[in-house]
């Protein structure tokens, strides 16, 4: 293992109930990372967080956490690397990892110092005070220990939860969907609040999220999950402007699809034609895949979509929907010539020109590194 590298997981695959989970999973976080688990629901987006935790065994594949805390009793040949491997299982509480639940899962009969105490038993009192007493302040709840669970707000039941996490000084906390059951105005404050925490603490952390909003905002580093696997890693301005597949292009909503047809050296669609040359697509699998059961789609952006002012361009496009932002006026649009094969609806426009419900207009798509892919048709 990498010095820097606090976990890495090599080729893991979990089968719960004769039904496969996660399969051939990979992945490392550098030490004071924060990774962002998103995907659709179903994908296996908490299963890995509980597999990484230890509330689940998996078949096979090795995890490796970088952990210089634990007891020689649980540590590989060198004491800092604790590995785990489905013929060597280690316990939760032998992992030195904390975790967040989507409820919190405080304990109701127990006052705010008492959860946050709550597995501090090995300290002596004084300890546990002290301990408890800085995080009280560093999480904006001093006063507060004296309440019951009931007796918080959403926000601050949320920072008790990350005070008991916290409270045993784990090298890696885990969140499962941290930020689902508040508000979105109060969900903003909170999300930058922890990350600076996080920061400030020098704690790696792992999310699960499908809120493509709070993955950005939250995260250094992205996985993006389908179907038990993960389908691309890397930085949110990696993932963003360079997808390796549709499922996560479509996921994260990074743009719009409008089909394509391949002849004589151009792509063709329902809003002009284009140069098929690989030098200037993106995706160079999408120009000579020659697999008739595919269809390729553009993923267009709204800031590649030109409004046509002159006279002289012909309408394509139809109005099917208005709706006010902080940054103008944003459309659904869809071509006129439905019966066509290039035909799209949903096609997503900003702009700051009015324009009517129903009313057709002309767009161009601007010259720029084509992101196209290949798509299986739909049967």
């Amino acid at each position: 293992m990498v010095t820097n590298e606090l976990l890495s997981i090599k080729q893991l695959s979990v089968t719960l109930q004769k039904k496969t989970i996660l399969s051939d999973i990979n992945l490392t976080l550098n030490d004071g990372d924060i990774l962002g688990l998103v995907g659709p629901s179903g994908c296996g987006k908490t299963t890995l967080l509980n597999t990484i935790a230890g509330f689940n065994t998996f078949n096979t594949g090795e995890l490796k956490i970088n952990n210089r805390n634990i007891s020689r009793d649980y540590s590989s040949d060198d004491e800092d690397i604790l590995t785990i491997t489905p013929a060597k299982n280690v316990a939760p509480e032998h992992r030195n990892i904390g975790m967040i639940f989507q409820d919190y899962a405080l304990f109701p009969h127990l006052s705010v110092e008492k959860n946050i105490c709550f597995g501090l038993d090995k300290l002596t009192k004084s300890e546990q005070k002290s301990r408890m007493t800085d995080l009280l302040n560093l999480l904006k709840l001093t006063g507060l220990e004296a309440r019951f669970p009931h007796q918080l707000s959403g926000g601050q039941q949320q920072r008790v939860a990350i005070a008991r996490a916290l409270a045993p000084q784990p090298k890696l906390l885990l969140l499962d969907e941290p930020f689902s059951n508040i508000d979105a105005r109060l969900r903003n404050e909170l999300m930058l609040e922890m990350r600076q925490l996080l920061k400030q603490l020098k704690m790696s952390a792992i999310f699960v999220t499908h809120n493509k909003d709070e993955v950005f905002t939250f995260a250094d580093k992205v996985a993006v999950m389908h179907q038990g696997s993960i389908l691309q890693v890397g930085s949110p301005t990696q993932v963003c402007q360079t997808p390796s597949s549709w499922q996560v292009a479509d996921f994260l909503q990074l743009g719009s699809w409008i089909p394509l047809q391949a002849a004589n050296g151009l792509f063709q669609s329902a809003l002009g034609d284009f140069p098929s040359a690989s030098q200037l697509v993106s995706n160079t699998r999408a120009v000579t895949d020659e697999n008739n059961s595919k269809t390729r789609q553009l993923l267009l952006k709204s800031q590649a979509i030109e409004y046509c002012t002159g006279q002289s361009e012909k309408s394509n496009v139809k109005v099917d929907h208005i709706r006010v932002t902080e940054h103008g006026f944003h459309y659904l649009l869809s071509s006129i010539e439905k019966d066509s094969s290039l035909f799209f609806d949903q096609l997503s426009f900003y702009s700051e020109v009015l324009l009517s419900l129903g009313q057709h207009i002309a767009i161009k798509i601007k010259p720029h590194k084509y992101q196209i892919f290949s798509m299986p048709t739909a049967t």
